[in-house]
């Protein structure tokens, strides 16, 4: 695959923290909000399956954006955990690659599909009489097939250009997962190429679909206060608050990362909000969802009633 890779075929991924109480405790926050993220999305991702109620474009993407979320921080965390439990902190030339590879297409496929639930939102709150006409099964479907096509049109360039740098002088990642940017830095190949490539891509995800959820929520936004009653408008807001809060934790963290306070906190800084876009933004979106939406809450309600009464049959038989 690569021309005259290098010597070098295993990484070290130096982690998060050198002290090991520190460790243990980053291990059981990490091992928690792992467990509730994946235990979260997975409930949105069966209710919407099972509940009728919630059998609609706005629920289908969500479904799809928890399957996401569940992908995008099994890429991250579980790796982390085993190095944090075994202390082995080596990860082959291959494995990084592919966790680089994954870790990419599941986070800017998520920028594809937050811009396409914006674009639902806007089209069901401005276009309420022509929404299930326009936004049908196929044309959702078609969305998402996009959403991943468009992620790895975005990422393939970079990643292929990537994979033939050379790694001689040092094989230390200062990270606890495989990144493009610390990568960068310990090659010792001509990086400038490669370096245009990842900004030109990440500013064209990034721009493009926050270009789209700004346009989409500025006419949602405008439709809403032109809206007769105030009942009207509270029911309006209330349909996209949830997505306005993950939109609003997604591309902040990510605004946060570029926006470098110095060469020497950059790096302790970028981990530290890779540990929030990797673990805690997936394990909040489940509940931001569920508490801000009456249909989810009342989607699961259902559903641990229905279990509950399956459980009665099952005592009484």
């Amino acid at each position: 695959m690569m021309r005259n890779r290098s010597a070098i075929t295993t990484f070290i991924l130096l982690g998060l923290a050198e002290d090991p109480q520190l460790q243990v405790l980053l291990f059981i926050f990490l091992f928690i909000t792992y467990i509730l993220s994946v235990t979260g999305n997975l409930t949105i991702i069966t209710l919407t399956l099972v509940d009728s109620h919630l059998k609609t474009p706005m629920y289908f993407f969500l479904q799809n954006f928890s399957f996401l979320e569940i992908s995008f921080t099994t890429a991250c965390i579980p790796r982390f955990l085993y190095s944090i439990s075994s202390g082995d902190r080596t990860i082959t030339y291959n494995a990084c690659i592919i966790q680089l590879f994954f870790i990419d297409l599941f986070g800017v496929t998520e920028f594809f599909l937050l811009a396409a639930m914006s674009y639902d939102r806007y089209m069901a709150i401005c276009k309420p009489l022509h929404y299930m006409m326009i936004m049908s099964n196929k044309v959702c479907k078609t969305i998402i097939i996009c959403c991943w096509m468009g992620a790895l049109v975005i990422i393939l360039p970079p990643l292929s250009l990537g994979v033939h740098l050379e790694f001689c002088d040092s094989n230390v990642i200062d990270h606890f997962a495989c990144d493009a940017a610390p990568m960068l830095k310990i090659s010792c190949s001509d990086t400038w190429l490669v370096e245009q490539m990842v900004m030109a891509c990440a500013a064209l995800a990034f721009i493009t679909t926050l270009l789209c959820v700004v346009l989409s929520y500025m006419y949602i936004i405008r439709t809403i206060l032109k809206f007769p009653s105030v009942q009207q408008r509270k029911k309006a807001f209330s349909t996209c608050s949830s997505h306005m809060v993950v939109v609003s934790l997604t591309y902040g963290s990510c605004i946060f990362i570029y926006i470098k306070p110095s060469a020497k906190e950059e790096a302790s800084t970028n981990k530290a909000v890779s540990v929030l876009i990797s673990s805690i933004s997936p394990m909040l979106n489940p509940f931001i969802y569920a508490l801000r939406n009456k249909q989810v809450k009342q989607g699961f309600n259902d559903a641990l009633k229905n279990i509950a009464i399956s459980l009665k049959k099952v005592k009484c038989t």
